[in-house]
């Protein structure tokens, strides 16, 4: 009987031994193509917002190769958006711009990660990270967020300005539109607000110039945000019966 039990110790020792040279002969090239496809099978999940099924796989892509940015971004993003787990979200933005500091999908994610928590002053440092990239092809969505930040801590000349560099970048960009509404408004001039805010509905592919769909939709996200986000909704409201 010990005979026996010292072969089955034996056996497992040697199976054992096979998966780890066969983990090791993996070349650095086979791993990055593993990772690539566990990266995009995650990708797609999380558009189809199945969460969990992605959350696997970008860890089995994180695994396999820990210092693709892309992968700490989209588990960053999954954090942020989906999990509003934030300081979890801020570690892997981070881990992504130890690698790339010129990585600025991630540095324009970790200001909104930023400017969730209330963090305006870092989220306005991480946007300008972001857009001085000048190969940043999302800069517009940087400069919009920075504008709403500057908004947020009522400097208002500051929102103005990158809520007007995003427009030139991208005309038919709705955000910037809402948060130049929004300065204007609080700043009472009251009909270029009301303008501005026409101009962002227009643009909106949510509403394509629908006041009554955008006002209805208005007034149902009254009642589940709150925060800074209900203000905002309130002060459209108020901008549209200008």
């Amino acid at each position: 009987m010990k005979h026996c039990g010292f072969a089955v110790i034996m056996v497992i020792a040697v199976v054992t031994l096979f998966i780890c040279l066969g983990c090791a002969t993996l070349s650095t090239g086979q791993k990055v193509k593993q990772s690539r496809a566990h990266y995009q099978l995650g990708v797609s999940y999380l558009n189809d917002n199945n969460i969990q099924p992605a959350f696997v796989e970008f860890q089995k892509a994180l695994e396999l190769n820990p210092n693709d940015k892309e992968v700490l971004n989209a588990i960053g993003v999954l954090y942020l958006l989906k999990l509003e787990d934030y300081p979890q979200a801020i570690g892997y933005f981070q881990r992504a711009l130890k690698i790339d500091k010129d990585y600025s999908e991630a540095a324009n994610n970790l200001g909104r990660t930023y400017e969730k928590l209330g963090r305006f002053q870092d989220a306005i440092e991480s946007y300008k990270i972001a857009i001085s990239n000048p190969l940043y092809q999302n800069a517009h969505k940087a400069f919009a967020s920075l504008g709403m930040a500057y908004y947020r801590i009522k400097n208002y000349q500051a929102a103005m300005d990158a809520f007007k560099d995003s427009i030139r970048r991208f005309s038919d960009f709705s955000y910037p539109y809402y948060g130049l509404a929004l300065v204007y408004n609080a700043t009472g001039k009251y009909t270029d607000a009301a303008m501005t805010l026409q101009k962002a509905l227009e643009l909106d592919p949510e509403f394509q110039g629908d006041r009554e769909k955008a006002r209805k939709y208005l007034d149902e996200r009254k009642v589940v945000v709150k925060g800074d986000e209900e203000r905002d909704v309130e002060d459209l409201l108020e901008i549209m019966n200008y």
